[in-house]
Parts: C-alpha cells; structure tokens; sequence
C-alpha cells in the first residue's frame, strides 16, 4: 500500500511538473489566446472594430468636414497626438449641433463588422460580460449597443454638451475616454467594481493597445484597417472576427 501511494504521488507530482513547463513555454500569442478563452469580461472598441467606419469621420462627412476631419482621425489613431487633442481639434472643426446629430442618426444606417454579432452572442452565452469602450459619441454607441443586444449601462464613450438653443458647446472633459489612458481607466474601475478575473481589450487603435495592462490581455483587430503600430504591440493580431469564434469553440483539456 505505501508503495502504491507513492507511485501515486509521484505520477501527480509528474503530471503538475508537466502542467507547469506547458504553461511556461507558452507564446505570447497562446497565452492571450487561452485568457480569451477564459475570460469572464469583454470590452470591444467600435470605431473599425464593431463597426467598419469611424464614426466621428462619418459625422464630419455628412456636416461637410469630412477631409479635414480624417486625417486628424489617422494621425490619432496612429498615435501621434494625445487623443483628447485630437478630440478636441476635430469637434472644433465640426461642430455638430443637436439638429444635426438626431438627422445623421436617422439616415446613416449602422455597418457592422461581419462576424461581430454572432461573436458578441457566443461570449454572452458563455455567461462572459461585453462592454463597448470608445473614445467615439455616446449618442452615435448606443444604438449599435441595442442592435447588438448590449445593455447601454455597459457602454463608455464621450458625451457632446450643447447650448439650450441646440448649439455644439464641447464634448464633457470628466469623461475618462476623452483622453489618452482613459480606456485604461474605464477597465480598472470595471475590475475594481466587479471584480473582473480575465478582462480582455479588443481594439484597432493606439488607445485599445494602451488598455493593457490594466486589461489582462490585448487583441488588436485588423479587419477593417490595419495600424502598424498598433501590430506591432499586439502578441495576438486578428484580422476576422472569426479567428476569436473559432477560438470559442477549441476545447481545452
């Protein structure tokens, strides 16, 4: 019997050896590869993540500051200038008043990134918490929110403040998206308040990659436009939607 047991012992102490070097030689890739797998929290960014436009790009468009407005947006995104500097400059440019939000709202239909609603309803049924997380327009958010079947009490985003007369004022500076780090922010008190183990940041853009940490892991997302820098600093690059569904749906031992 003492033999018996030992044998025992020593074929468990082999077999969590063994767990342990598999863990240890994982790449950088598997390992956020297995957190999103695991993971019980979700944030998505949605300019050219969920959805395939820049929504500030096509307000600016549709009010006749479309050009000038883009390249602000790229050299944002890219990283080259704070983002509530860039925020700030391209509002100054447009200036949308509330006329003009409610009629963009009434004519510009939503494009969704192909793969993202059944992508978002695998994660809630698997019991997994999704956010939206955008340095965009809440007013613009909400409605892919509804039409993806997300709470909007999980959407963070900037908020616009008009005068009484329907007239742009400026967009709410408290707003920890309106600034460089604030996505990081909105993470950090979603994992204080919640208690978040595995929180994943999915997302195009500079401000996405800067999430992490406080996210667990960063996924940078290609399938609408490809930012090099952003590549760069992600250990998992996907380009389809379907590479996380598909990922859902491996079997881990």
């Amino acid at each position: 019997m003492i033999i018996c047991s030992l044998k025992n012992n020593l074929q468990l102490a082999t077999l969590k050896t063994l767990s342990l070097v598999s863990i240890s030689v994982m790449s950088p890739q598997q390992t956020v590869q297995e957190l999103f797998r695991t993971a019980d929290c979700v944030c998505f960014d949605v300019d050219s993540t969920v959805i395939q436009d820049e929504g500030i790009d096509e307000l600016a468009k549709f009010c006749g500051k479309g050009e000038e407005v883009k390249k602000l947006t790229a050299e944002a995104m890219g990283g080259s200038m704070t983002f509530q500097e860039a925020l700030k400059k391209r509002l100054d440019i447009i200036r949308p008043n509330v006329s003009q939000i409610k009629e963009f709202l009434d004519t510009f239909p939503i494009h969704l990134t192909p793969g993202i609603p059944e992508l978002v309803k695998t994660l809630q049924e698997r019991g997994v918490e999704v956010y939206l997380v955008s340095g965009g327009f809440r007013s613009l958010i909400e409605p892919v929110a509804v039409h993806l079947g997300i709470p909007t009490r999980n959407v963070y985003a900037n908020r616009l403040k008009f005068f009484f007369n329907g007239e742009y004022a400026g967009f709410d500076e408290n707003e920890p998206t309106s600034r460089s780090g604030g996505k990081g922010i909105v993470i950090r008190r979603l994992k204080e308040q919640h208690g978040y183990q595995r929180l994943v940041m999915i997302g195009d853009g500079a401000t996405d990659a800067e999430a992490s940490p406080p996210a667990d892991a960063f996924i940078g997302f290609g399938g609408n436009v490809v930012r090099e820098e952003v590549k760069k600093r992600a250990a998992w690059y996907v380009t389809s939607f379907q590479e996380l569904l598909s990922s859902l749906s491996i079997q881990t031992k």
